[in-house]
């Protein structure tokens, strides 16, 4: 399938069964999932924050998650957390690789949850696109001279011809990473959180092992589909398997890499597929990343008909994610069936407090906390 017909796929499919929509839900419904209630349908994105040392939370952590939480959103995702430190993106990441890292977690986790939303988290590992600099600072490939270190990735291919080749993985190497995610999991447990999500898109490792474009192997986790898939699949069932039943599972994936040749929305419904039978509750739907030269059509919305094909033909909860900033917009992806959750990103950046104004545009009275509540209550 190339580039054009997939987009006209995903725009076909972006009218979701109507035996599966459900008028009487709206972005402000509450939806459970395992034993986790959500008080309603928006989810703040992970967003690295470069502010970490040591993958250490602090201050900044808890200020920026926790004024998302006073804000109103269901879900409040910390940014992607490293399970080692050779997974981080840049020096500055988030890290749950140490049980060090537990305690600062706590704190916001537990900040989080008094606020009524709910904690949640995301497994990472940046592969070839790691050793990198902060963004403000240029985000150029870090030397080991510089305080960076040997990236790895499926194939010695670099994501950009000017970044050195990484280190091809072996298996062994392989299966001590997925030991790291499950022990992330555990530690994340351990921080109060109550739902995980495994990173394994925007051309981080897990998706470059799904990528035809990244990953040329010819062992058990290169070649056909099925190979391609494996080293997520194993993430998954690892993690399911040491987390409690009533803990909710994500995957966050980049439905299509935009480029011919590369990962693609049938893939993506195949993995979907594949991944609810190891018991992954919902795929936050994004795509790209894996190339730096992938032309796509940005704009709002582009990336909802994904989230609803997935929904559709894997018969999954999703999440609709990227330039989504209206509340009407965000409340029609819900109401047409496109998508379970909607999580926004850069919105909830220049607006703390989205959801409590998405209560008041959809005739809801806002659910200010007490102390802001008061104020607003007064000078009405």
């Amino acid at each position: 399938m190339n580039q054009d017909d997939q987009t006209k796929c995903a725009g076909c499919l972006s009218q979701v069964d109507h035996d599966r929509n459900f008028p009487d839900f709206d972005l402000l419904s509450p939806l459970k999932i395992r034993d986790v209630q959500l008080k309603n349908r928006i989810v703040v994105s992970p967003m690295c924050q470069y502010s970490a040392k040591e993958g250490m939370a602090n201050d900044w952590h808890l200020v920026h998650l926790g004024s998302r939480a006073i804000g109103g959103a269901g879900i409040v995702f910390t940014e992607a957390s490293a399970v080692q430190p050779q997974g981080r993106i840049t020096p500055f990441d988030m890290g749950i690789w140490d049980d060090k890292h537990i305690e600062p977690l706590a704190r916001i986790t537990d900040f989080i949850h008094r606020m009524g939303s709910i904690a949640a988290i995301q497994l990472a590992h940046s592969g070839r696109k790691g050793s990198c600099d902060a963004p403000w600072k240029g985000g150029e490939s870090l030397t080991l001279a510089q305080g960076g270190w040997q990236v790895v990735a499926p194939s010695p291919i670099p994501f950009a011809e000017a970044n050195p080749p990484p280190h091809s993985l072996e298996i062994k190497e392989i299966l001590e990473i997925i030991k790291a995610f499950e022990k992330s999991a555990l530690r994340a447990l351990q921080a109060g959180y109550k739902i995980i999500e495994i990173h394994s898109a925007h051309g981080y490792l897990l998706h470059e092992f799904l990528s035809p474009l990244s990953n040329q192997r010819t062992d058990a986790y290169g070649g056909p589909l099925e190979n391609r898939m494996r080293f997520v699949c194993e993430v998954a069932a690892a993690i399911r398997g040491v987390i409690p039943s009533q803990t909710p599972l994500f995957v966050r994936i980049s439905a299509t890499d935009w480029v011919d040749g590369g990962w693609d929305l049938a893939q993506s419904i195949a993995l979907a597929k594949k991944l609810k039978t190891l018991g992954v509750d919902l795929i936050d739907t994004s795509s790209g990343a894996i190339v730096p030269k992938a032309k796509i059509p940005v704009g709002p919305n582009f990336q909802v008909p994904f989230a609803a094909a997935i929904r559709a033909a894997a018969d999954i909860l999703t999440g609709a994610v990227g330039l989504i900033t209206e509340t009407h917009q965000a409340n029609a992806i819900i109401t047409s069936g496109e998508a379970d959750l909607v999580f926004i990103g850069r919105e909830f950046l220049r607006s703390p407090y989205w959801a409590l104004h998405a209560e008041q545009e959809l005739n809801q009275d806002p659910h200010w906390p007490i102390p802001y509540g008061y104020a607003v209550r007064r000078h009405k």
